[in-house]
């Protein structure tokens, strides 16, 4: 259809320094009610919301009856759950787009909060380690030595090293990036804490090939954004930030047992669609990425899979720097789920939306117009490797 508006981001919210202890519920309600002033709404203007939950791919988390939008009194006609695993920004913005696009709603708010690291430290309290909060009733794995995602995840990044060479070092090289760009960030979780190779080869190794510095931090923090429609936007107190492209892909569509997808993630299908809607040529006409990085190979494979690099290059493309400030590529320049906090993919997307809105402040990417956000979720052969791939371009044009 040519005679519908476009969608745009028109309020952000964010919470990354609230007390040890405080509710995902507080931490939502809190980033929603940001999002709606940073738009320039009231409470009463917002009609829709979504609660993004890492549910899918992540395992459960028991909390279900943290409404947010009781809380805040919001006057919503609809509201429910959206996500799966670490994609929930991509997720949500699509439903929202319907109900925007059909006329069921003005503004919708969605929110995504998390409580990881205050639940970790009551897990290590009781003298265990992990995230026990969000192992599935009967799961079993963990008895014998199963380190769910990160164990699930470090054989794709073993098989990329045995097919092309890949070293350690070059993995290193995307955690001392992210870092550098976190430094520039005082909402980072690493701010003011520099890295480099020899400190990663010096972290603990927690699952062959992942040190620890390959890791993604766990994180207490919400974000929330405000969606409405390209002729309310112009009237909202912040510059619109427009979704141009959406594209989805799922790696279960290759069945897992004909070994295609050891080394690459459900970027094609999802790519094609997103750019082609933007009307992007290639990778050169993005300003900004943000590559959901769970771990480091996974921004290793999407480097390949979105074609910044060859299939099997990624890792000496890294290595030369890249993806660092002053690189070609200014890459997770909030500092990442590595760096930064681990909210799932609202940690790109809002950072996404601050570079677009020219408010980085000294990490700014100069004359940004165009970015690219990616999600990751759901499940492959277990809960904790995740399946689908989202893309979303933003932009400001």
């Amino acid at each position: 259809m040519t005679d519908r508006q476009r969608i745009a981001v028109v309020g952000l919210g964010t919470v990354h320094d609230a007390p040890p202890g405080t509710s995902q519920r507080m931490m939502a309600a809190e980033a929603a009610r940001l999002a709606i002033a940073d738009a320039g709404l009231s409470i009463s203007d917002i009609d829709g919301a979504l609660d993004l939950r890492r549910s899918g791919g992540g395992g459960d988390r028991s909390t279900y009856s943290d409404v947010f939008t009781r809380v805040l009194g919001l006057p919503a006609q609809f509201y429910f759950t959206v996500g799966r695993g670490g994609a929930v920004a991509g997720l949500a913005t699509a439903v929202a787009t319907g109900f925007l696009d059909r006329g069921l709603a003005n503004y919708v708010v969605c929110v995504g909060a998390v409580d990881d690291y205050t639940k970790a430290q009551l897990t290590k309290k009781q003298g265990q380690r992990g995230m026990a909060h969000v192992e599935k009733e009967g799961y079993w794995g963990k008895a014998l030595g199963d380190l769910r995602a990160v164990s699930h995840h470090s054989w794709m990044a073993s098989r990329h090293m045995a097919e092309y060479g890949t070293t350690s070092e070059q993995l290193g090289a995307i955690a001392v990036a992210q870092r550098a760009w976190a430094c520039m960030n005082p909402e980072a979780r690493m701010y003011g804490r520099p890295i480099t190779i020899a400190d990663h080869q010096a972290s603990p190794l927690v699952a062959e090939p992942y040190h620890l510095l390959d890791i993604s931090q766990i994180s207490d923090g919400a974000v929330a954004f405000v969606l409405t429609t390209e002729d309310r936007a112009r009237d909202c107190a912040q510059k619109p930030v427009y979704v141009q492209g959406q594209g989805f892909g799922e790696v279960a569509a290759d069945l897992w047992w004909e070994k295609k997808n050891y080394t690459t993630m459900a970027v094609a299908p999802a790519k094609q669609k997103a750019f082609a809607q933007a009307g992007l040529s290639g990778v050169e006409d993005l300003d900004v990425v943000q590559l959901y990085d769970c771990f480091t190979a996974e921004v290793l494979f999407q480097l390949e899979d979105y074609g910044f690099c060859e299939k099997g290059e990624g890792g000496k493309w890294v290595e030369a720097g890249h993806t660092a400030p002053g690189g070609t590529v200014p890459l997770n320049t909030g500092g990442g789920l590595l760096s930064n906090k681990h909210l799932g993919d609202l940690t790109g997307f809002s950072e996404a939306v601050l570079q677009l809105r020219g408010q980085a402040g000294e990490r700014q990417v100069p004359d940004c117009e165009v970015a690219l956000t990616t999600g990751h979720g759901g499940e492959l052969v277990s809960p904790g490797l995740c399946s689908i791939h989202t893309s979303t371009i933003l932009g400001v044009a």
